[in-house]
């Protein structure tokens, strides 16, 4: 088990489907990503060298938000959202449903945790 910038993958996975498995790298960028850098599709992970797969992390690094930048800017959102009192701070500060989903029969996980 390996890490490239911070998502594990399999040796045996190929390069396509391993980078797609990081937070914020979806099956195009993933594409854009092998073809800067001339990585062919099908090649397993475990048949990268150490210099490309620097490179992969390099590139990653300069052009994407991924990890745990990405789910920084997600808790800073909401809890901007939080602190001027929108209607979906609110719901998200109580564990509601935000999106105007049922509550009187449904949502049981998120009124489970209000209850406590």
């Amino acid at each position: 088990m390996s890490y490239i910038s911070g998502a594990r993958s399999l040796p045996d996975e190929q390069v396509r489907i391993a980078s797609t498995k990081m937070d914020g790298i979806g099956p195009k960028k993933a594409i854009q990503l092998r073809y800067r850098l001339g990585i062919s599709g099908n090649i397993k992970r475990n048949e990268l060298t150490k210099y490309q797969i620097d490179q992969i992390e390099q590139m990653i690094a300069q052009d994407h938000v991924v990890h745990w930048e990405l789910k920084r800017g997600e808790r800073a959102d909401i809890e901007r959202l939080i602190s001027i009192s929108r209607y979906r701070g609110i719901r998200h500060q109580d564990g509601s449903p935000l999106r105007g989903q049922r509550t009187h029969t449904n949502a049981r996980t998120a009124r489970k945790q209000i209850r406590k």
